[in-house]
This record gives C-alpha cells, structure tokens and sequence, in this order.
C-alpha cells in the first residue's frame, strides 16, 4: 500500500499536499510539524515517501535530509518548499533528496514530481548552466553562499529573520557562545559588517 509522510509547519499546507498525495492514490498519509518527528515517524510507519518542507521549527529540512541518509532510512524524499532552489537545490540533491518543487508552482507540478519520484526517477526544477546570467553583484553573491556549510546557511537564514542568537541557540541545542562564533564568521566570510547588514544580505538573495 502507498504510503507518505508530509513534513510541514503549516496545517493548511499539509492539507493540500494530503489532497494530491490522495489523488495519487496512497492511502496511508503521516503528518509531522516539526523536524524532531520525522526520524520517529519513518521508523515507526515505513513510508515510501517523504515530502519535506526546508523550513522548520528546528532541527531544519537540511539537517532531517541528512539525518535520513545517515540513519539509512529505505525512503524517497521530495522537498516542497518556498526557499529559492538557486541556493538549496544542489544542497538538497546532495542530501539524498531525490526531487525540489518549490511552493511558487502549481500544484500540477507537484504531481508530476511524487510521480517521477515513485517511478525512480529524480525531479529537479532547470536552475542557470552558470552565474552569468545573474549580474556582477548577485554573482559574487552566490558563490559566498554557496561556500557557506549547511548549518552556516541555516543560521545565517535565522539571523537575516531577526532572531536573537539565544532562540536560535535554543532552535538548533547549541549553546549561546556556538551561535556568536557561527555570527562572527558569517559576517567575516559574508563581507559584512553588522547584522542589519546581514539581513539586507540574505533580503536581496531571496534567502527571506
């Protein structure tokens, strides 16, 4: 029997993923809202599928790709989220998820990707062959964070929200003085200068 897990924050969206994942035909749909489930829920119900929001309430999407790889959990995992795949497709792809719809497209695409998942294939959105058609700025940009490690990006995003470095060291079980090491970095690696220069940074790249 088919069988799925949706991993999503939001209860409306949950809602319509159920609908397509039932149209579909799996008759056995799983719900999580946070990433701390999700390690749980697999082991406990074996769902062929996991289709996986990027934004969580801690542990992130990232970080749950990689813990189902590393746990070697028998799943396909699609991510369905609203991050630009410019910045988080090749992360996920290198993950182990096997497809990337973002939430900007219809639905129809959503379809076509839990279709072309199940049937072995993998489902990318075409990203720019390289970064010559960005301009001088978002350029340079993007090779900054694509330098930056999974959870340097993950921070850097939470930084650029406006939260304090005590919920994020909360969010992520990390301590205080972990995350002001991980904020001295990014600024020194980022080239900038304060955090109201690091939101601006992660504003003008999509990355909120």
């Amino acid at each position: 029997m088919k069988s799925a897990l949706i991993v999503d924050d939001h209860p409306v969206v949950r809602a319509a993923i159920r609908i397509v994942l039932q149209a579909e035909g799996f008759k056995e749909i799983y719900e999580a809202a946070n990433g701390n489930e999700v390690l749980a829920l697999i082991r406990e119900h074996k769902p062929r599928l996991v289709i996986l929001d990027l934004h969580l309430p801690a542990p992130d999407g990232l970080d749950v790709l990689m813990r189902v790889r590393a746990n070697d959990l028998d799943c396909r995992v699609l991510v369905f989220s609203s991050h630009d795949p410019l910045f988080y497709q090749e992360r996920c792809l290198r993950a182990g998820a096997m497809g990337y719809v973002t939430k900007t497209n219809q639905l129809q695409q959503l379809h076509k990707a839990i279709q072309a998942v199940m049937s072995g294939y993998t489902y990318f959105c075409a990203l720019p062959d390289n970064v010559s058609v960005l301009n001088a700025v978002q350029s340079t940009e993007k090779q900054m964070i694509d330098q930056l490690s999974d959870r340097e990006l993950s921070i850097f995003v939470q930084l650029g929200q406006g939260k304090a470095n005590k919920a994020i060291a909360e969010d992520m079980h990390l301590s205080h003085k972990t995350i002001s090491t991980y904020k001295t970095r990014l600024m020194k690696k980022l080239g900038v200068c304060s955090a109201v220069h690091l939101r601006d940074f992660a504003k003008r790249n999509h990355l909120i």
